[in-house]
């Protein structure tokens, strides 16, 4: 088994980027989901109620992060720890955030249509892992609930087998937003993980990851349909949860520090 794919989403529920190799940090992947989008309460916007999110792309420099759409032109922010103060909503958690500023908030509520504003992580975020899954020391930027997404390109290549059977159209990896992609298993095969070697790093699995409408949500147009959540439904619903539909696992990287590559070897451990 091999690292076949590795990204980053600077921007919770934006597009992400495709990258051959990243920092790990105590938060996860270093770049991701450090910025987040929020209405004008401070609660946390994605794809979930906007799906035009999907139209953004973004860009990491080595000074500031870049928006851009190609109908919209491009709006960028500053990299450092700078800005008044944010208090954020992000499910259940509240968290203490910076905001990033009126020119690039002007920008992306003109393009969402939907009043809202860009805040970042600061020196004053902290957000642990629930506990149910959490060790000392376990923490994560603006993503749902865990560090990382791993997902199997076997798992896709089985759900995209079971669409075509029924005359559906297949869809790519960028439905499930994950940060690693793992080939050379077979599907589902990071159900069974408790953990797992990626390189040199060592991750801990959090459980699987439960799916929603943004997975129905073409990243290209921002079009909904009803696959592949559907189908997903008729052969992914959680034991325990019959509510759940997954797909992909999520991880806590125990390595605190080091780096990815595309090629990495995987290892699952005992």
């Amino acid at each position: 088994m091999h690292l076949s794919g590795l990204y980053i989403y600077p921007v919770k529920s934006l597009r992400g980027v495709a990258v051959r190799e990243a920092a790990l940090d105590a938060h996860g992947l270093v770049g991701d989901r450090r910025f987040l989008v929020v209405d004008d309460t401070g609660r946390f916007l994605t794809q979930r109620v906007l799906p035009r999110m999907a139209l953004i792309d973004t860009e990491l420099g080595r000074t500031e992060l870049i928006l851009r759409h190609p109908q919209h032109g491009s709006a960028a922010v500053g990299l450092a720890d700078d800005g008044p103060p944010a208090t954020v909503q992000i499910w259940r958690d509240t968290v203490q955030a910076v905001d990033c500023g009126v020119e690039i908030a002007v920008w992306l509520s003109d393009f969402l249509r939907h009043p809202c504003r860009l805040v970042r992580m600061g020196a004053d975020y902290r957000r642990p892992v629930k506990p149910s899954q959490a060790q000392p020391g376990d923490v994560v930027t603006f993503a749902d609930a865990y560090p990382l997404l791993a997902l199997s390109e076997a798992s896709l290549a089985d759900l995209n087998d079971r669409l075509v059977t029924q005359a559906e159209e297949p869809v790519p990896m960028n439905r499930f937003r994950p940060n690693v992609v793992i080939a050379g298993c077979p599907a589902f095969a990071e159900d069974t993980w408790t953990r797992v070697r990626i390189g040199a790093a060592v991750f801990r699995a959090a459980g699987p990851c439960a799916r929603c409408i943004i997975t129905t949500t073409d990243q290209a147009t921002a079009v909904r349909y009803k696959e592949p959540l559907r189908t997903l439904a008729t052969f992914r619903r959680d034991a325990n949860d019959p509510g759940d539909v997954n797909f992909g696992q999520n991880l806590i990287h125990e390595t605190k520090s080091g780096r990815l590559h595309v090629g990495d070897a995987v290892t699952p451990l005992a």
